[in-house]
């Protein structure tokens, strides 16, 4: 590979024209498509980006209406605004609303949007992935929310608790929506983290390594870690609760085994790390204004990278904070109370980093400020009262009181919504090109922070003097009602002031002032681009050599513009990007990128039906969808680097780099790192599950039924071993240029895992028996079920990469498919493995 020698010379009159062609040729390379079908089928970070952040404030509305509801209900004792029922129905979508479709897909809008222009690259490496995240989300949204057109509104409370929300006592299909409509919506969680994690990881910009990367990109990419690790377990109580209501498993039940609070602690351990996934973002907006507004680099940027890594392990520890009443051992009570005290020491640094840099700076109050200032204000508030709520005794007192519902709203509006206001007005200009009313968006912040604190402050004052959450009135007797009804007022001051911001970034589009470029003299590398941005990001792919450039190199925006650097011209016509070493930020590869497709759409609309006939009980239906939903994905995967791709491309004068089907750290590698993560993360929870269920039921296995080592598990144990080796040897031998041996191994690899199936399910189900029979035969069958899928993935993964080697996509030197098949296989034989001991060797020494 040659040196990286970007040529910084002045055009001449001739390289003009030439640069007007190159524009003209990006433009229309990264461009969307024309009319309705271009809005269909785009797949551009920009656009994707900007609707996930219009959809979240779209239910943001939403779900605000439906708390206007509640707190008229609350505004006075005796009320009938809404009867209990219909109380509880929009207390649980408010909640569902705010927490799943709209805090956490409207940050990672903002992590999309601003992740590639923060960076110096065009787009995410994997636009067609951010497309599909989108369309699930808004599907998974309609999908809740048709819950009211069906008569099926979930009333369980955005927790779900069960045995509430079992079968027995919540009959119908609401809580099925719950279940559903929410799994199929944090499809665009899970699908963003690994988005986020490669593209941070590999397609910075280069010259910005670790040290140099900004702390918004740090935020997001300690938050994209948390969404591997904290989904999961959501996702897997999803799917046990809605197994259980669909075929009668019994994992919360306990007259057969099961327990109600497994639901709690697999809701928990995604819960409360929750809170701090939808914070750091936040956290990280926080820290890209204040530097700005100060006119100084950020006090502590060590310190704050390790805050927010911290931040993120501490969160994981804190789940039994929201069950100190449910009966937990005195000693686990005082270990998670001092975890739960000890999550504000890191955050205690970044606020001291912030007001350090604003103390040794010229700080500007401008519009984004002063939102700035409001969080600081709120956040600290909200994160006094939860050191108080994490000492056990003031927990017993306060549990389940407004003062808690007080507490949450502090910490999330706080937290989050008060910097997301700050960074819509901070970035504002650079999606317009204009700038908002100066007048109307300081009224906006004024009516949220005096309608939000007048709504809230009292809350504290009403929980501690027993008004109960969760229920539809209150005693007169508490006294309470004047607070309410104050309460109840501010709340619509509140929205007021909301409608009135969206309403001022609406009018910002079309008739704001035109805005000068950097209005804010901001350092960070978005704002080099043109506004309103253009699809392709940067005519030249940047070099940095500083935190922030802007400040650090003002030349580095003219750099940007022309088209005589890195990838200034479009390649082949196609869309394409620069990968970069992890820790070096070096140059290393070059990745195509998909342009404009219908896949997405397809896809994510195929699983909705698959959904809907899950939840009519037309599983014939649902089994039908599966056809098509793997052709779409096979199709999807048919078109990333075939034979057709070049080698190696040209990305400036005198710099060859070779394309990612080649490099070591293909995106496509970091994709499935990312994905195993999560993969491993839901099975740790079920074993979770298994060990929770064994050591709290009464009589453990049920039944007399127990699963141990016989000659036929033995077998299928060969079988799945005999199938890893032929995965091992399928690389070996296409590396060796045997391509048809390496095909060879792929359906060696096949037969042995289906043979592992067809051994090991018949002996679970004579062991065993059903699943509805108790707890033990419900969760073997899920382990083994969970093992079956990843067999049958891995199988599927196998066939496709042998049928790219016949058809010569994949080789020798194109060998990324053949790597990433062979790490899934691995991954798949440890935890057939592990399932395997659990199963069979485990209760021998239990």
């Amino acid at each position: 590979m040659s040196t990286l020698t970007p040529d910084h010379t002045i055009p001449t009159p001739g390289d003009h024209l030439r640069h007007a062609e190159r524009i003209a040729l990006l433009e229309r390379v990264w461009a969307n498509g024309r009319g309705l079908v271009g809005q269909l089928t785009a797949v551009n970070h920009t656009t994707i980006a900007l609707r996930f952040i219009v959809t979240g404030l779209v239910f943001l509305l939403i779900g605000g209406m439906l708390s206007m509801f509640i707190r008229l209900q609350l505004s006075w004792p005796g009320l009938n605004v809404l009867d209990p029922e219909r109380y509880a129905q929009f207390v649980t979508m408010h909640g569902t609303t705010m927490m799943f479709l709209f805090a956490v897909p409207i940050m990672e809008g903002f992590a999309m949007y601003l992740i590639p222009k923060m960076l110096g690259t065009r787009d995410l490496p994997f636009p067609r992935l951010s497309a599909f995240g989108w369309w699930c989300y808004l599907f998974g949204g309609i999908f809740l929310y048709s819950s009211f057109i069906f008569g099926s509104v979930p009333d369980g409370g955005w927790f779900m608790y069960t045995p509430l929300t079992d079968s027995t006592y919540s009959p119908g299909k609401g809580a099925d929506f719950w279940l559903i409509g929410v799994t199929f919506a944090e499809i665009a969680a899970v699908t963003a983290a690994v988005e986020l994690i490669v593209a941070i990881l590999v397609t910075r910009a280069p010259g910005m390594d670790l040290t140099r990367m900004p702390l918004f990109a740090w935020a997001v990419l300690v938050t994209a870690f948390m969404i591997a690790f904290g989904f999961p377990p959501l996702i897997l109580a999803s799917l046990l609760l809605e197994i259980q209501r669909a075929f009668d498993f019994a994992f919360f039940e306990v007259a057969r085994g099961g327990d109600p609070l497994l639901w709690q602690h697999l809701f928990w351990l995604f819960g409360h790390p929750e809170v701090y996934i939808i914070f750091l973002p936040a956290a990280g907006v926080v820290s890209t204004i204040v530097p700005t507004f100060a006119r100084r680099p950020i006090v502590g940027y060590t310190w704050v990278v390790l805050a927010l890594v911290a931040t993120g392990f501490l969160s994981f520890g804190l789940w039994v904070h929201h069950m100190f009443a449910v009966g937990i051992p005195l000693l686990a009570l005082a270990f998670f109370s001092a975890a739960s005290m000890a999550v504000a020491i890191p955050t205690g640094i970044q606020i001291f980093a912030w007001i350090a840099t604003l103390w040794a700076g010229k700080p500007w109050l401008r519009v984004p400020m002063l939102y700035i200032i409001g969080f600081f204000i709120t956040f600290v508030c909200g994160g006094l009262t939860g050191v108080m709520l994490a000492f056990v005794p003031f927990d017993w007192q306060a549990h389940d009181t407004h003062f808690v519902v007080a507490h949450l709203h502090y910490v999330l509006i706080g937290g989050m919504m008060f910097p997301m206001f700050a960074g819509l007005y901070y970035w504002l200009p650079l999606a317009s090109g204009r700038m908002p009313s100066e007048s109307l968006s300081r009224s906006g912040f004024w009516l949220v922070f005096i309608g939000f604190h007048l709504a809230f402050l009292p809350m504290h004052i009403t929980g501690l003097v027993g008004m109960p959450r969760r229920v539809d009135s209150y005693a007169m007797e508490l006294g309470v009602q004047w607070l309410n009804l104050l309460s109840t007022a501010a709340g619509f001051v509140l929205a007021v002031g909301i409608v009135a911001i969206l309403i001022d970034v609406a009018l910002c589009f079309r008739l704001g002032r035109r805005g000068t470029e950097n209005p804010w003299q901001a350092g960070t590398l978005e704002w080099a681009l043109p506004h309103p941005a253009p699809k392709y990001n940067f005519a030249s792919i940047p070099v940095v050599d500083d935190r922030n450039p802007l400040w650090h190199d003002p030349g580095v925006v003219e750099a940007t513009r022309r088209t005589d650097g890195l990838l200034g011209e479009a390649v082949d016509g196609r869309r394409w990007i620069i990968g970069t070493g992890i820790q070096s930020a070096q140059p290393e590869q070059a990745i195509r990128l998909s342009n404009s497709t219908w896949l997405p759409l397809f896809a994510a609309l195929t699983i909705a039906v698959l959904l809907g006939g899950f939840i009519t009980s037309q599983y014939w239906l649902s089994i039908l969808m599966l056809l098509p939903l793997i052709g779409l994905f096979l199709r999807w995967l048919w078109t990333v680097n075939g034979r057709e791709t070049p080698l190696e491309i040209e990305v400036a004068p005198g710099l060859r780099l070779p394309t990612q089907a080649l490099a070591r750290n293909a995106p496509g590698w970091w994709a499935l790192v990312g994905t195993l993560m999560i993969v491993g993360s839901l099975f740790a929870s079920l074993v979770f599950a298994y060990f929770y269920l064994w050591l709290n039921a009464p009589a453990w296995p049920g039944g007399g039924a127990t699963l141990t080592a016989s000659t036929p598990m033995l077998a299928a144990l060969g079988a799945l071993l005999a199938a890893g080796v032929g995965a091992w040897r399928m690389p070996i031998a296409l590396r060796a240029g045997h391509t048809r041996a390496a095909v060879i191994w792929s359906a060696f690899a096949i037969l042995s895992a289906i043979a592992c199936l067809a051994l090991q399910l018949p002996a679970i189900a004579d062991a065993v028996g059903a699943p509805q029979r108790h707890a033990y035969g419900s969760v073997v069958w899920t382990l083994a079920g969970f093992q079956a899928l990843h067999i049958a993935v891995a199988v599927l993964i196998a066939g496709f990469v042998a049928l790219r080697i016949h058809h010569g996509h994949v080789d020798a030197v194109r060998s990324l498919e053949a790597r990433i098949a062979t790490g899934f296989w691995r991954y798949v034989v440890a935890q057939g493995l592990i399932v395997w001991a659990l199963l069979h060797l485990f209760p021998r020494f239990a």
